[in-house]
């Protein structure tokens, strides 16, 4: 569990400036900011100001709507983002085979209903990256002699931190009653530290809010499941 919220605590105080542009460009988007009609421009015309609130102790700013938009920080996806989104999908997939195995092999309901909870949570975040991998398609880079090609999605499981070997699999779906649990438990475990590393990761790397929303999420549910499982063992 220490290891899950010493992760945690580096996420969260990690790029404290990028938040920052991050609430910044959520008051944007969201219209939050206060329009006042009737203000003249340099031409003399009407024209709509936007006020944007300043900081502590800083004075609000009257924008114009072309300023406004200027004002939004760029949140291109980089490659830290699609690298993120991409191996996440891999990996949720993993522990919604994993959590399959439950409703027939577990014998303590707590962990059936922990598996239940895995596979609600998951199997729409799968769905939601993978609509987001769609709106922002990758750009293949050329491989060089000292770039080589990178391995194709899929089949890079061992670079992924948390997931379980084929063998571990195997036993895992040969295990039964509170040897399945044991098990279970066990693995889940280190399968979530994994996610929880790789969300830690996309936060201090990457650059699109949506990635940035999606790693957030992952750190919070799978460190209270991490705490969860371990009460459990």
């Amino acid at each position: 569990m220490a290891k899950a919220h010493g992760v945690l605590r580096t996420v969260l105080s990690a790029r404290p400036g990028r938040f920052a542009g991050t609430v910044a460009a959520a008051v944007v988007t969201a219209g939050l900011l206060l329009t006042l009609p009737g203000c003249q421009g340099d031409d003399g015309s009407d024209r709509a100001t936007i006020v944007a609130p300043g900081g502590p102790g800083e004075k609000a700013r009257h924008l114009t709507p072309e300023e406004a938009a200027k004002a939004k920080p760029d949140d291109s996806p980089n490659a830290a983002d699609h690298t993120y989104v991409s191996r996440m999908i891999e990996h949720h997939r993993q522990a919604l085979t994993m959590s399959a195995l439950a409703p027939d092999r577990a014998a303590s309901d707590g962990v059936k209903r922990l598996a239940e909870r895995i596979t609600a949570a998951q199997k729409p975040e799968i769905g939601a990256m993978e609509k987001w991998l769609a709106r922002h398609p990758a750009t293949p880079i050329p491989p060089t002699t000292a770039t080589p090609a990178a391995p194709a999605a899929g089949h890079d499981h061992g670079a992924m931190p948390g997931m379980a070997t084929e063998q571990q699999l195997a036993e895992l779906a040969a295990a039964g009653g509170t040897d399945f649990d044991r098990l279970f438990l066990k693995l889940m475990t280190a399968h979530h530290e994994g996610a929880v590393t790789m969300a830690g990761e996309a936060l201090a790397g990457g650059n699109n809010v949506a990635v940035e929303e999606m790693a957030t999420e992952v750190v919070a549910t799978q460190s209270a499941e991490i705490h969860r499982m371990r009460a459990m063992g």
